[in-house]
C-alpha cells in the first residue's frame, strides 16, 4: 500500500511525531520541548484553567493553526529532500526537524486540554479534539524524549529504505527483490528471496520496542491508556466501538475471502504439487506473487478461471504497445480527474514531483502523495514503472493530491480526510472506473470485450481487492496488541504469524521462523509508523463510493462495468464531499456523497457477485478453510 505523506493534519502530525519541527515562537528555543520554566508555567495554568473563556480558546486555536502551518511549510520540505536524497546529513536534518515538530504537537495537545471543559461551538471543540488525538507518535514531556523518539523513527525508516539482500553476489534492493517474487515460479528461489528480505528487519526489534515505550508515555500524558486507544479515538466514536465496527465490516466480506482463498490454494497445489503447497490448510506466503502476500494478482495466470478471455485487458501489455512513458501514465491520470470537471494540476506539480527512480542516488521509492504548503504545492513521489499496477497507483496517488487541494479551502486543522480511510478510498474509488469502457475511451483498446471476459476481470480485481482485506485488518490488530502491552517484545513475531494465519490463512515458507526474526519490520508501514486501518476501511468504502456514484450517473449495467469517466455531475458531488475535509464528523461527509451515514461492505458483495457464484461452484468439492 501507498503511504500518504503530509496529506492530512493527522498524518502531518504523525510526521510531527516522526520528524517534526517547531518554529521559534514567542522567543522560545525551537529545539526545547518543555523547559523547567515552561513546566512551571503549565502548572500555573492548571490552577487557572477554570478561568479561561471561549475567547481564550479561540485565540489559542488561531495561534496554534498559524504555528502548525509555519511548521508544516518548513518540515515538509525537509522531509521531501530527505526522501529524495537519503544521506547521513538529510537523515540528521529529518531527525532534528522531527523532534521539534513532535514537541510543538505535544505542547499544543497539552494546551488544548485547558479548554475542553468549556461549552464551545462545535467547530472549536472539533479542532481541540484534532489537536489532542492527531499525533501518531506522541512524545512525553520528559527532557530528551522527543529527540530520542525522532531519532529512532528516522533510523527505522532508513533501515527499511536502504535494506538489501544479495542476489547472484550483488546487493539487490526491495524493487529488485519484489520483481523476483512477482515473476518467479521456482519455490526455492521464492523462499530464499522472501526470507532474505526479512533479514533486514532483525535489528529493528529493540528499537521498535523502545519507540513503543516512549510513545505510550506520550499517550498517557495526553490522557489515553495507551497509543492504540489514542489512534482509535480519531473515528468520531469510542475506541471499543470502532474496533467492533471493524469486525462487523470484516464479517460482511469474510465469506468472499474464504472462497477466494480456497480457489487460489487449489491452483497453487496444482501448479507446485502437495510437497510445496498442500491442498488443505494455510497457503505458503511466498507463492502468492507479492513480498507481503497482501495482493495476489501477479499469480493470475495460475488461478485464472478456465476459459476466461481477458487477455486483451493486460494493462501492462496495453501500455507497452502504446509506448507509454511514466509521465504519460501520470498525465492520463490527471485527464481522468479533468473529465470530472476538476481543475488541472498546477505546473509546479510537473516541475517538482519525482516520477521515476533516479539512477544516481537512494530515494524512498514507496509511492506517496505530498502536500508541501497545505495549499497547492502538491506532488507525487514514485519510482514509476510502466505496468498495470503502477497505472492504478498513479490514479490512487493523484486522488490524494486532488483531495489535498480541495480541502485547502478549510481552516488549517480541518485540512485532512474526514477520517484517514477517506483519503485512501478516494484514489482507489477512481481506480474502479478503469474499466474496459474507460480503456477504450483513452485509446488503450479498440473494442470493449464481451461479457465472457468479465469473470477474468473480476478475478484479477479480487486477487488485489479481496485478498488484501484480512491483511489490512491484521496489521493494526497486531499493533494494537503491542501498544496495549498484550504482546511483549519476546512474542512480537509469534503474535504476527498467529494473526496472519488466523485472518489470512497463510504461513511462512520454510517452517518456524528464527527466534530473532521481526517480520513486521519487513513491511514499510511498521518501521515508518503509518497506521494501517485506513487501508482496510478504504477498501470497504471505495466500493461504497463507486456504487453511489454509479447510481448518480444512472448506470444500469453490472456494477463492475461502470465508469464515471467524463461525468461532471458526479464530479461536482465528489468535489463537494472532498472540500468538507475534516470539518465535520465522517458520517456527515459520507452522507454528502453516498446518502448513508454508515460504512457498509455490501457494495463489495454486489460488485463481485458473478465471481462469488463461480467460486462457490468451483469449490463445491474442496475442503475450504484452514
Amino acid at each position: 500500500m501507498k503511504k500518504l505523506l503530509l496529506g492530512t493534519v493527522g498524518t502531518a502530525l504523525m510526521l510531527a511525531a516522526c520528524s517534526p519541527q517547531t518554529p521559534e515562537t514567542d522567543d522560545q528555543p525551537a529545539d526545547v520541548a518543555m523547559s523547567g520554566t515552561q513546566m512551571e508555567g503549565a502548572a500555573t495554568r492548571e490552577d487557572s484553567d477554570s478561568e479561561v473563556t471561549i475567547a481564550d480558546a479561540r485565540a489559542f486555536l488561531e495561534n496554534a493553526e498559524a504555528r502548525l502551518l509555519e511548521d508544516w511549510n518548513y518540515t515538509a520540505r525537509i522531509f521531501w529532500v530527505q526522501a529524495n536524497f537519503i544521506t547521513d546529513d538529510t537523515n540528521w536534518l529529518a531527525s532534528r526537524a522531527g523532534a521539534a515538530s513532535t514537541e510543538l504537537a505535544v505542547e499544543l495537545a497539552n494546551e488544548a486540554a485547558r479548554y475542553t471543559h468549556l461549552d464551545l461551538p462545535p467547530d472549536m471543540e472539533r479542532k481541540l479534539n484534532i489537536l489532542r488525538t492527531g499525533i501518531t507518535l506522541p512524545a512525553p514531556s520528559t527532557e530528551g524524549a522527543a529527540t530520542e523518539l525522532s531519532e529512532i523513527a528516522t533510523q527505522l525508516g532508513t533501515m527499511y529504505s536502504t535494506g538489501t539482500y544479495d542476489v547472484d553476489g550483488e546487493p539487490a534492493d526491495l524493487q529488485v527483490l519484489s520483481n523476483i517474487i512477482e515473476t518467479s515460479r521456482d519455490p526455492e528461489i521464492l523462499q530464499d528471496i522472501w526470507q532474505g528480505w526479512r533479514t533486514n528487519a532483525v535489528d529493528m526489534a529493540p528499537l521498535y520496542a523502545r519507540m513503543v515505550d516512549i510513545a505510550n508515555e506520550g499517550a498517557n500524558e495526553l490522557g489515553f491508556d495507551n497509543l492504540a486507544d489514542m489512534w482509535l479515538s480519531n473515528y468520531d466514536m469510542p475506541p471499543e466501538d470502532m474496533e467492533a465496527e471493524v469486525e462487523r465490516l470484516w464479517s460482511q466480506v469474510e465469506p468472499l475471502y474464504e472462497q477466494l482463498h480456497c480457489h487460489v490454494r487449489a491452483g497453487l497445489n496444482e501448479e507446485y504439487g502437495s510437497n510445496v503447497q498442500p491442498a488443505t490448510g494455510p497457503i505458503r506466503a511466498d507463492l502468492l506473487g507479492n513480498m507481503w502476500a497482501q495482493q495476489w494478482s501477479n499469480i493470475y495466470d495460475i488461478v485464472a478461471p478456465e476459459g476466461a478471455s481477458d487477455d486483451g485487458l493486460d494493462v501492462t501489455a496495453l501500455l507497452e504497445a502504446r509506448n507509454y512513458t511514466a509521465e504519460d501514465m501520470v498525465r492520463t491520470g490527471e485527464e481522468f480527474f479533468s473529465s470530472l470537471g476538476f481543475e488541472p494540476l498546477p505546473e509546479t506539480f510537473w516541475e517538482r514531483s519525482l516520477i521515476t527512480q533516479p539512477r544516481d542516488r537512494n530515494v524512498v521509492c514507496h509511492a506517496s502523495a505530498w502536500d508541501i504548503d497545505a495549499v497547492d504545492d502538491i506532488r507525487i513521489k514514485m519510482c514509476t514503472e510502466v505496468n498495470g499496477e503502477d497505472f492504478q497507483t498513479v490514479h490512487h496517488e493523484l486522488g490524494h493530491n486532488y483531495y489535498q487541494r480541495a480541502y485547502a479551502v478549510q481552516d488549517f486543522l480541518f485540512r485532512g480526510g474526514a477520517h484517514d480511510g477517506f483519503h485512501e478510498a478516494i484514489g482507489d474509488f477512481v481506480g474502479l472506473s478503469i474499466t474496459p469502457e474507460y480503456l477504450q475511451a483513452i485509446d488503450l483498446i479498440d473494442e470493449v470485450p464481451s461479457a465472457d471476459a468479465d469473470l477474468g476481470i473480476l478475478m484479477r480485481q479480487a486477487l488485489d481487492k479481496i485478498a488484501f482485506l484480512p491483511f489490512g485488518l491484521m496489521m493494526d490488530q497486531w499493533r494494537w496488541g503491542v501498544l496495549r502491552g498484550d504482546t511483549p517484545p519476546e512474542t512480537y513475531n509469534e503474535s504476527w504469524w498467529e494473526l496472519r494465519t488466523r485472518y489470512q490463512g497463510i504461513i511462512a515458507p520454510g517452517g518456524a521462523r528464527p527466534g530473532d526474526a521481526f517480520d513486521p519490520g519487513a513491511k514499510f508501514h511498521i518501521p515508518n509508523n503509518t497506521p494501517y486501518l485506513r487501508y482496510f476501511l478504504s477498501f470497504i468504502m471505495q466500493f461504497q463510493f463507486h456504487q453511489a456514484a454509479c447510481e448518480m450517473a444512472g448506470w444500469e449495467g453490472p456494477l463492475h462495468r461502470c465508469s464515471i469517466y467524463g461525468n461532471e455531475e458526479v464530479g461536482q458531488r465528489f468535489l463537494a464531499m472532498m472540500e468538507m475535509g475534516q470539518s465535520q464528523p465522517w458520517p456527515d461527509a459520507l452522507e454528502a456523497f453516498t446518502g448513508t451515514r454508515e460504512m457498509d461492505g455490501s457494495a463489495i458483495i454486489a460488485y463481485f457477485a458473478p465471481l462469488m457464484e463461480y467460486l462457490e461452484e468451483e469449490n463445491a468439492d474442496r475442503q475450504c478453510g484452514w
